[in-house]
């Protein structure tokens, strides 16, 4: 119920991996609203697609924590019990980051020795694609959750993204040890220490370039690179966009102005 255009965005990608990827899918939330999206296709019951009833959302200005407790049947709630149940195997959401992370960490707990779970986002890299951690679920962060992220976001590449033995980095402002302030100092330690392939601090240009298949950071890093990428690449296309009309507009211009001096040249009779 969440995410923007909510619910008929979720419904067509719903109907399109029933269709097309064969998996079965139990859509949660206000089933009126769920059904009216629906009715677009008229097949959607012979595609093995449940509904699961639940009259509450959270909305994205809530408190998440706050919000949940207020609304024990919100449709991200019921969305993690269906898979604590055994009833679903993995959970979706576009809606409320805060919420679903919240339900998650409530309803199925933690990995013994993992303190606290972090957002994990897959980028692209010159070599393919890499995981960075956490995107914003810890703003405030200790050097030991530094060295979990790392063994998280090692686990995560290896059997995700089928790195055999996945490169981890610490993102820093210098590749020394010394570099960074005491957080990534005392983190460099640990994960130097740890059985994961610890690479090394890296900076923020080489995020891209492939060096590392996982790259740790604090939450609040995370998303000050997450979202500063986003705006790059929007700026990009427009200035792509911005010089490719203007070199179809002269390209044009130039044609049509051949066109016209040909025509004095060569003069119909």
């Amino acid at each position: 119920m969440g995410g923007d255009h909510a619910p008929g965005v979720v419904v067509d990608g719903a109907v399109s991996a029933a269709r097309h990827l064969g998996v079965r899918i139990s859509l949660v939330g206000a089933t009126a609203a769920v059904e009216a999206s629906l009715d677009r296709y008229p097949d959607w019951r012979d595609l093995g697609i449940e509904l699961v009833d639940a009259p509450d959302v959270v909305g994205m200005s809530e408190a998440p924590v706050a919000a949940l407790r207020r609304k024990p049947r919100a449709s991200i709630k019921v969305a993690a019990e269906l898979v604590a149940a055994g009833r679903a195997s993995a959970l979706f959401s576009a809606g409320h980051t805060g919420a679903t992370l919240f339900a998650a960490h409530t309803t199925f707990g933690l990995i013994p020795s993992v303190d606290r779970p972090a957002l994990a986002t897959t980028i692209p890299t010159r070599a393919g694609a890499a995981v960075l951690l956490d995107a914003c679920a810890n703003v405030d962060c200790r050097p030991s959750h530094l060295l979990q992220f790392g063994v998280m976001g090692s686990a995560y590449a290896r059997l995700a993204l089928g790195v055999a033995r996945p490169r981890v980095a610490l993102l820093s402002i210098g590749e020394e040890a010394s570099k960074g302030n005491e957080l990534t100092r005392d983190a460099h330690q640990l994960l130097r220490a740890s059985p994961i392939h610890f690479v090394g601090n890296v900076e923020g240009r080489e995020i891209y370039s492939g060096t590392a298949d996982v790259v740790v950071c604090d939450g609040f890093t995370g998303n000050i690179v997450l979202k500063t990428s986003e705006g790059l690449v929007e700026a990009v296309e427009a200035l792509l966009g911005d010089e490719l009309q203007g070199t179809f507009s002269s390209q044009v211009g130039y044609l049509l102005s051949r066109d016209r001096k040909s025509t004095r040249l060569n003069p119909v009779t």
